[in-house]
């Protein structure tokens, strides 16, 4: 009878379906080096990487990782490593250099000649990388090696190439290195060392696993030096993005009880709220709004402050903007400075004129639509005002104001304001017919 565990062994086997040694290291060893057309391969590609980042597209971005032929010296140096082979290895990192210089190079030429500066969020993506990045680029090299020791290589090596991300990041280490922005510049230069190092430590377990000839033989010393350097290559990279990982994850959850706190005492009294703007890395933090027509009184904005201890959000403060004028230059700069929020610019734009499209009335249509169904109606002109309710809430009231040619009667009246309230929408309107209120 067969072992149950000898089954599960036998179905997860790397072994099965391997191609030849030999014809894996000669492929391996070919698609390191760095000369001629895959220099120009590689300087192309680095363009529409710069391109795609500087537009702000995905799709050109993905396009310019699939034709990048940056994975070759990477992999090669893992097999390098795992098989004690020091001129591969040495090979390999020395066309990865050429590389990495000639990718630099390019973007930062075209980022200086492009005359659109603005950090864009796919760029910006490539500025803090954390644990996650270090994750994709580990798990992304397994499924590439995988893939290359295949005898049917099958379609997950492009899909390596779009999720590992060699190019962009070299694209913003050159944006960076253009407009002297360091912190940039070394922040995209760490995640590419990232998807470097850790592509080729999967390379390298992979190499193991698979038993790989080793070419030079090495003494148990030697063998011992060799992992001692790769894990502190490890720790090196990934104490810092663990770091990183943890700052994300405490700024996240502050932005969430933000959020809560927002929805709670604003939104879900029905304060729409055209601007909001919250500063996490000030002390004391700040959260900043501003509302479509709720005012707001001293004793009600500190009363405001003292409730953001019940939602958890120490050393916060709460500013309610109420100039309209400075308010709309804020909002201005929230849009051209917000970059790292995808299309800011249309969401608040959306949302303004969601808000606003409840206030607004189409009077000239109103108007002429009155005087076709009450003939003795001249003019008639539509305004609104705010009224604050019981449970302190603003309410938006349509006020409309009619002249007619004669009077009206009482029943024309009544049809005359319930028609405006189903063609307006609206529970209460006040109506005036001259110096009479209609009741």
């Amino acid at each position: 009878m067969t072992d149950p565990t000898q089954k599960v062994l036998n179905f997860i086997d790397l072994h099965k379906g391997e191609e030849n040694k030999k014809s894996v290291i000669e492929n391996i060893t070919s698609a390191v080096s760095f000369k001629g057309s895959n220099i120009w391969i590689l300087a192309c590609a680095i363009i529409i990487a710069s391109v795609g980042l500087n537009v702000n597209s995905t799709a050109v971005i993905i396009g310019a990782m699939l034709i990048s032929p940056l994975m070759g010296p990477i992999v090669g140096a893992g097999f390098g490593l795992g098989m004690y082979d020091f001129e591969l290895l040495k090979k390999s990192i020395k066309n990865l250099f050429i590389a990495t210089i000639v990718s630099l190079t390019t973007s930062t030429i075209y980022f200086y000649l492009s005359p659109f500066k603005e950090a864009q969020s796919e760029l910006l993506a490539r500025t803090s990388p954390n644990i996650y990045d270090v994750l994709i680029a580990f798990f992304g090299g397994l499924v590439g090696v995988i893939a290359v020791t295949r005898v049917e290589k099958g379609n997950p090596i492009p899909g390596v190439a779009i999720a590992t991300a060699l190019m962009p990041p070299l694209c913003t280490a050159g944006y960076g290195l253009a407009l002297g922005n360091y912190i940039y510049f070394f922040g995209a230069l760490y995640l590419y060392m990232i998807n470097c190092v850790f592509i080729c430590i999967a390379t390298f377990a992979i190499v193991k696993y698979l038993n790989y000839p080793i070419t030079k033989q090495l003494n148990l010393q030697h063998q011992k030096r060799v992992k001692y350097i790769v894990t502190i290559l490890i720790l090196l990279l990934i104490v810092p993005s663990i770091y990183f990982a943890y700052q994300l994850y405490i700024q996240k959850n502050y932005n969430s009880r933000t959020e809560v706190f927002i929805q709670k005492e604003f939104l879900d009294k029905d304060y729409p709220i055209i601007y909001k703007k919250i500063k996490y890395n000030t002390d004391p933090k700040k959260i900043e709004l501003a509302f479509l027509a709720k005012k707001f009184d001293d004793t009600e904005i500190t009363n405001l402050n003292k409730k953001l201890e019940d939602y958890d959000l120490p050393n916060t403060t709460l500013i309610i903007r109420q100039d309209t004028v400075n308010l709309r230059k804020d909002i201005m700069n929230q849009i051209n400075n917000n970059q790292s929020v995808v299309d800011q610019k249309d969401i608040l734009i959306n949302n303004l004129r969601n808000q606003l499209e409840q206030y607004q009335f189409n009077n000239v249509q109103i108007s002429n639509e009155a005087k076709i169904l009450f003939p003795t109606i001249t003019s008639l002109t539509i305004g609104n005002y705010t009224t604050e309710t019981n449970a302190n809430k603003s309410k938006i009231i349509p006020l409309i104001l009619f002249q007619s040619k004669k009077g009206i009667d009482l029943e024309t009246e009544k049809k005359l304001k319930m028609w405006l309230k189903e063609r307006l929408e609206r529970d209460s309107i006040e109506v005036y017919h001259q110096n009479a209120k209609i009741k």
